[in-house]
């Protein structure tokens, strides 16, 4: 069962500056599938902000797919940055996104370093899995 997300003006966590209705929250409410493979890096690192577990095993491919995902709550997901993309557009069957999300965690600062691989499969792109660097 997803779960709806309530509707919201506010930013998108991914960073592009428009709002999550205008921008990642067409994919978490699945009205719109994400056309590239950064679009859904975008989408589930928006999904991991807004604690969307139905989404990010929704866009997980079966193949890797945990059988089960539990966020934590206290971690508070901060910023995004997309550090370089290979492939991933409207026409690949595959890509790579090399991103750093920032997150902070009770008192402590950090980030995550990933170069994650993407598949598209039956025009739907997926997360396969990443390197962490």
């Amino acid at each position: 069962m997803t779960s709806r997300r309530p509707i919201t003006a506010q930013l998108c966590p991914c960073g592009t500056g428009n709002t999550v209705d205008e921008c990642c929250g067409k994919y978490l409410d699945a009205v719109a599938t994400a056309p590239t493979a950064e679009t859904l890096m975008r989408s589930r690192y928006t999904a991991f902000a807004l604690m969307n577990a139905d989404y990010l095993q929704q866009t997980w491919h079966p193949d890797h797919r945990p059988a089960v995902l539990e966020l934590d709550p206290q971690q508070r997901w901060t910023r995004l940055e997309i550090l370089a993309t290979e492939r991933g557009s409207l026409f690949d069957s595959d890509g790579t996104v090399e991103f750093r999300a920032h997150y902070v965690y009770g008192s402590e600062r950090g980030n995550l370093h990933e170069r994650s691989r993407f598949a598209r499969i039956d025009g739907h792109w997926l997360y396969v899995d990443g390197d962490i660097g």
